[in-house]
Formats: C-alpha cells, sequence, structure tokens
C-alpha cells in the first residue's frame, strides 16, 4: 500500500507542478493567471484534503466541510458561493433517492427481487451467483448499491448456510455488481452526480438519466460473464465459516404497503426516464409519497438518508468553482496537455490516476477531486469533455482491489472472510477488464472530436 500510496503522489506532483511555458499555453488556448497565488493555496488545499480523505484523521464528512471552509477564508470563493452547493439540485436528488430506495427496502421490494434470484439458482452454485449479482446489479441502478448489498448479504448467507455453500464463492463478486450496477444511471452512484453537477456549472452538455447506460450495462454485462463463465472456478471456499454469526436478524417489513412502494418507485422512474418532469423533482414526489403513503415515518426517512454521501458531495462541489475562478484549473490543464497531447493518451492518464486514488479512497471523493480537472484539460486539448469525464465517473465506481474502496466491498469482508489480499487476487481481471472497456469504448460512444 505504501508503494502505491507513493506511486500515486509522485504522479499527482508531475500533473500538478505546471510548465513555466506561459507561449505554448497561449497556444493551447489556455489563460494561466497573472498572479498564481491563489490557484497554488487552491492546490495546495486540494493536496491536503486528498491526503485527509486517504488518511481519514478525522471524518471524511468534516474533510468535506473543511474545504468550502478554507476557500472561503482565504477569499479564493466567496462565503456563500462555497456554501450554495448544499442546495445543488443534484445534491438534492440523492437526498431524495436515498428515502424512495429505503422505502422499497422497508416494504419489501428488495427480498422479493432477492428470493426470485434464489429460486431461479435451484441450488446450483454458479447460477446462485450469477443471479444473485444479476439481482444485486439490477437494484443498485436506481437505488443506493449500499443499501442493496445491505439487504442483500442476510440473505445470501442463509442461502449459503442451507445449501453448503462458502459464502466466499459468492460474497465479493455480489459486492463487485453493486459497484457496476450503479454506473447504470445518473443516481446509481454518487460519481456519476458529482461529473453532471461539473458539467452543468461549466454550462456544457450534461449526460441523461440513462446515458451512463452506454457504458455502464457493458461493464455490468462483463463482470456477470467474468464471474459466470471462468473467474468462480477461483474464488475462495472457506468451508469452516460460520454463517450464523453474520446472520443479521430479520427487518420487520411493511408487506402490506408493498404495492404503494412499487407504484411510487415506478412512478419516479418512468418520470426520470422520459424525462417528462425534472428529476429532481421527480424524485422529491416520490420521497413525499413514501412517507405521505406510510411506506415509512419520518424518522426512517431522515435515517434513511447517507449524510457522508451528502456532504462529500456538496463539500468538495465548491472545489470545482475554486480551481476555476483561482486559475487552478488552467495550470493542471496546461501541465498535463503539454505532456500528453494525444486524446487516447490523455484519456489513458485520466482513468488511471481515477483508478488509483478510487482504492485507497471514498470512491465520492476520488470523482470531486479529478471531475474539475477534467473540463480544462479537454478544452486546451481542443477535445469534447464527455469522454474524459465520463471516464472519471466510471473508473472511480468500478475500483475491487482493496476492502476500502467502496461501501459493498467494505460490508462483505467480514461475512466472506476475506484478507486484504483476497480482493487483489480475485479482482484483478475483472478490474482490468472494466480499465480496457472504459479507455476502449467510451472514445467511440463519445467521440473526443464530435
Amino acid at each position: 500500500m505504501k508503494r502505491a500510496l507513493t506511486c500515486i503522489l509522485i504522479l499527482c506532483v508531475c500533473l500538478f507542478l505546471p510548465s513555466p511555458s506561459p507561449v505554448l499555453a497561449a497556444a493551447q488556448g489556455i489563460v494561466l493567471p497573472a498572479d498564481p497565488t491563489q490557484a497554488y493555496i487552491t492546490l495546495g488545499i486540494l493536496l491536503i484534503a486528498a491526503l485527509m480523505f486517504f488518511t481519514e484523521v478525522i471524518p471524511l464528512p468534516i474533510t468535506a466541510l473543511l474545504v468550502p471552509i478554507t476557500l472561503s477564508l482565504t477569499g479564493i470563493i466567496s462565503a456563500e458561493k462555497a456554501f450554495s452547493y448544499f442546495g445543488d439540485p443534484t445534491v438534492v436528488l440523492f437526498m431524495a433517492m436515498f428515502i424512495v430506495g429505503e422505502g422499497t427496502f422497508i416494504t419489501g421490494f428488495a427480498d422479493m427481487v432477492g428470493r426470485a434470484a434464489v429460486r431461479i439458482s435451484r441450488g446450483n452454485t454458479v447460477l446462485l451467483l450469477v443471479s444473485a449479482m444479476t439481482a444485486v446489479g439490477l437494484l443498485s441502478t436506481v437505488l443506493s448499491n449500499t443499501g442493496t448489498i445491505v439487504v442483500a448479504v442476510p440473505m445470501i448467507l442463509g442461502i449459503c448456510l442451507s445449501a453448503r455453500i462458502s459464502p466466499g464463492k459468492i460474497l465479493l463478486p455480489v459486492a463487485y455488481a453493486a459497484s457496476l450496477g450503479g454506473t447504470v444511471t445518473l443516481v446509481g452512484t454518487p460519481p456519476n452526480g458529482i461529473i453532471n453537477s461539473m458539467l452543468a456549472q461549466a454550462g456544457t452538455q450534461t449526460f441523461t438519466f440513462f446515458e451512463f447506460a452506454y457504458i455502464g450495462l457493458p461493464l455490468l454485462l462483463a463482470g456477470l460473464l467474468y464471474y459466470g463463465l471462468v473467474g468462480h472456478r477461483f474464488l475462495p471456499d472457506h468451508p469452516d465459516t460460520d454463517e450464523e454469526l453474520y446472520l443479521a436478524e430479520e427487518t420487520p417489513r411493511r408487506r402490506k404497503k408493498l404495492p404503494h412502494a412499487m407504484l411510487i418507485f415506478g412512478f419516479v422512474v418512468i418520470m426520470m426516464a422520459s424525462e417528462m418532469m425534472p428529476l429532481t423533482t421527480a424524485a422529491m414526489i416520490g420521497a413525499c409519497l413514501m412517507v405521505v403513503t406510510r411506506c415509512m415515518t419520518m424518522h426512517e426517512a431522515f435515517h434513511s438518508v447517507d449524510w457522508t454521501t451528502i456532504f462529500l458531495f456538496a463539500g468538495m462541489l465548491s472545489m470545482s468553482a475554486a480551481m476555476t475562478s483561482s486559475g487552478a484549473a488552467a495550470m493542471v490543464a496546461h501541465a498535463v496537455v503539454s505532456r500528453f497531447s494525444n486524446p487516447w493518451l490523455l484519456m489513458v492518464v485520466c482513468c488511471l490516476l481515477t483508478t488509483l486514488l478510487t482504492h485507497f479512497m471514498s470512491n465520492t471523493a476520488t470523482a470531486a477531486l479529478m471531475a474539475p480537472l477534467a473540463l480544462p484539460i479537454a478544452n486546451a486539448s481542443g477535445i469534447s469533455p464527455l469522454p474524459l469525464c465520463m471516464g472519471i465517473a466510471m473508473t472511480a465506481s468500478t475500483c475491487f482491489l482493496t476492502p476500502v474502496a467502496t461501501p459493498p466491498n467494505t460490508i462483505v469482508l467480514g461475512p466472506g472472510r476475506y484478507s486484504f489480499l483476497d480482493y487483489v487476487k480475485y479482482g484483478w481481471p475483472l478490474q482490468l477488464i472494466s480499465m480496457l472497456l472504459c479507455v476502449l469504448l467510451i472514445p467511440l460512444i463519445w467521440p473526443f472530436h464530435p
């Protein structure tokens, strides 16, 4: 881990140090700041935030909150601007979808999908693996991948106990499926929302709700095919695992409210897919209806929101504005473009750096750190920002080599009796496949020169 961190820091320094060539910058269409002081302060805040995210010396939400606080105190941006992002439409959208998703869990919708997957498998280990991955992956497209995996783990452990199957052969790929499923829609995973918010702030074209599926579905399908055809042969077998130690108490479900929850959920998805109303409006209507129809209580609604994600998301959006206004983004873009001029190399660099960071940091924090860099790099290179932005969003979520990369990876660590090294041993093929798919397919779907 220390070597990986050293490589990351060296790469960050190489990319972030601006080349002192105003003439070259002008030729690239980049306007470097006359006084780079504020830019260096902004980059310093960014680097310190990255180190604090990595080490978690203080809770992640506090680190995220310190970013707008520091930016406003140093005068990089105004306090009004720094804290305005807590009302960003995408932040509100995620809050509402946490509530809608929890309503489907409380009423038993997720349980129903999980049991259907079990019936399809009929005790066959490979079929159970693929069915569980499919169910969790599809649920994660529109629900919290963390909530989905929390619901799935006790059911899978119970099935493994009765069928005498080691949970180590099931849980890790299912956690990966939760992350892959999240890449399919705007609300499936926070990095997608962060990228869209950054594009919206810049006044450029954004991705639609299901546009992420153009690359997200191939990634999910690749995971299913790999573990269904080849990967299941190499998964660990821990026959002495006592699954009963990890079986969570089943939360009472309000199954009488299941039809209401399904109708509300269907309404939200249809409104979002058809764009008949703004995404945030549709999600907020759904969240309100979940409480009004008594699918859940107000206490449960408040408790369902993942506030760590919300604070990370909102707090780090201020960095995007600061990177632009201080000239730091232009300096970083100049440093990158002066070293890598080929669009495909730029794509590889952005995806590789994001992949390295996201394995040791929250994927939400990684996307928030990388997103402000994509647009100026694209503008300086004369290419569309969409492929770079999509590459960052996808590689921030497709992280399979450490248990701390995403909440689903962490949740299955204990129940599956996995070690830190297990994630590397059993996740590296999928990591390589995902990286190749992102680098090769994304520029074909969203061309560098549309």
